[in-house]
């Protein structure tokens, strides 16, 4: 794949990862629709710096990634607990304003729960859920965990409070797949704590009104193997939205960093094409 380079820019205080087309995907069509990756809990924009981002622009799209208000180096880092999934939402709205054209949002996770909230009140041409907590909220994944993997919920609880947990819970709770040593290393640095308001928000205090959201193509996505947010859960999310989901076989929860993350990037690129866009 021809690595075209990533930049780190600033959205007023937000970082935003953006990659262009490469010269050699300028060879084949270029996607006026540019496309904005929003990641999940725990995480920052450098998930989607790994693979997906040169992936989409060396197949003709121009891809951003931001990271949310606490996370990366965007702002806030010492205030995360006061940021709440409006918050994240303000923050997806203000990438989306500066960009000139509406792209198409991509959520992983907690992303994906933003999307939906963002579609509540404002239009895009598209969206893709990834793994995304569903419009019912985290409860019925928290006791699915609770009871089925008590030492991983323990582990995200101590994360999400600052406390250090070990590498190998990142690999439960992300990978179904393999996964380099290396790479597991440098994921587990890049690793943050999480808001306790947003995680609440959505739990119960601020879920998603699916009759309210602007309706737009939509593709829902999961991995079969998923311990955060379960297969059963991705089809749910599919049926509040009257779609199908699409279920990955050998796949985990890092549906954009598992070793087969090409799989999953190149039936959104098809879907994409297919839309049009």
């Amino acid at each position: 794949m021809d690595q075209s380079t990533v930049n780190d820019a600033r959205f007023g205080d937000l970082e935003v990862l953006v990659q262009s087309p490469s010269a050699t995907a300028s060879k084949k069509r270029r996607h006026e629709t540019p496309l904005l990756f929003v990641h999940g809990a725990y995480a920052a924009a450098w998930c989607w710096q790994e693979h997906f981002l040169p992936y989409f622009a060396e197949q003709g799209f121009t891809g951003y990634a931001v990271s949310l208000s606490g996370h990366g180096k965007s702002r806030g880092r010492r205030e995360l607990d006061s940021f709440g999934i409006k918050d994240y939402v303000d923050d997806v709205a203000e990438v989306v304003a500066k960009l000139g054209q509406p792209p198409v949002l991509i959520g992983h996770s907690m992303g994906g729960f933003v999307v939906q909230k963002y579609l509540e009140k404002r239009e895009a041409p598209a969206a893709v859920l990834m793994s995304a907590v569903p419009p019912q909220g985290l409860m019925s994944a928290a006791f699915g965990l609770m009871f089925q993997k008590p030492g991983l919920m323990r582990d995200l609880n101590d994360l999400m409070g600052g406390n250090k947990v070990s590498v190998d819970t990142l690999r439960e709770a992300l990978f179904a797949q393999p996964v380099d040593v290396e790479d597991l290393a440098r994921f587990f640095k890049y690793s943050q704590r999480e808001s306790h308001h947003a995680i609440w928000d959505m739990t119960l205090f601020n879920l998603p009104h699916p009759s309210r959201l602007k309706r737009a193509p939509l593709l829902v996505l999961g991995g079969q193997h998923d311990q955060l947010i379960p297969a059963s859960l991705v089809e749910m999310t599919a049926r509040t939205y009257a779609v199908e989901a699409e279920i990955f076989p050998g796949l985990g929860h890092g549906l954009m960093l598992e070793r087969d993350w090409r799989l999953v990037a190149s039936h959104i690129k098809d879907w994409l094409v297919a839309q049009d866009l």
